[in-house]
């Protein structure tokens, strides 16, 4: 028999898990509360003991996003490095199968930071700080390929090509721009450095 504790956090992480599904399909502002408390089973009170406000509840979700995002992302890349391509490589052959999956809509961190449209929302800075972090995951990956003083110079450049590939990928339901943006990295990595 599940403790009271087991199901209550049960019932917080089918919340979780129903409200993440719904924001990313259809966005934070448009999908109410009673939807949320309806599809994941759960009483009103329920939620309320979780989560003081639909705002919380949406910080909450942005975190559980980062850690399954991550996770996944992580596992594409693993697979791309096994087959043996270098970590730059990786990282734009598992973009490329991001774009690809299903039910794919874009980065919830971007969906999300553009309809919350006030910068100090917790949800909105929260997304800010995914970015950055995303960011520096691409940085460290530059450096590992061609050294520090490449990954100093291009780094943000190539942060706003991985950037614009998400976005075309949703506008233009292709995955092309995965491609796109690894050529045009490479090239930018092939030149000198220039002064950050």
């Amino acid at each position: 028999m599940k403790s009271r504790g087991t199901k209550t956090s049960n019932a917080r992480q089918r919340i979780v898990e129903t409200a993440e599904r719904l924001f990313y399909s259809e966005g934070v502002r448009s999908v109410g509360i009673d939807r949320i408390i309806a599809e994941a089973e759960v009483a009103k009170t329920s939620l309320y003991n979780h989560f003081k406000s639909k705002d919380d509840l949406i910080l909450a979700v942005l975190q559980y996003r980062e850690e399954k995002f991550d996770a996944l992302f992580g596992r594409w890349m693993k697979r791309h490095a096994d087959a043996g391509m270098d970590g730059l490589s990786s990282f734009f052959a598992a973009l490329k199968d991001w774009f690809e999956s299903p039910g794919f809509r874009g980065c919830m961190f971007i969906n999300a930071h553009a309809e919350l449209a006030d910068p100090e929302h917790e949800g909105a800075k929260f997304a800010a700080r995914h970015k950055q972090r995303f960011h520096e995951r691409i940085k460290s990956l530059i450096a590992e390929s061609a050294g520090a003083e490449s990954a100093e110079s291009w780094s943000n450049c190539i942060a706003l090509l991985v950037e614009g590939a998400i976005v075309t990928a949703v506008m233009s339901q292709s995955s092309k721009s995965a491609d796109v943006a690894r050529d045009a990295a490479f090239s930018l990595i092939a030149k000198k450095p220039r002064n950050p």
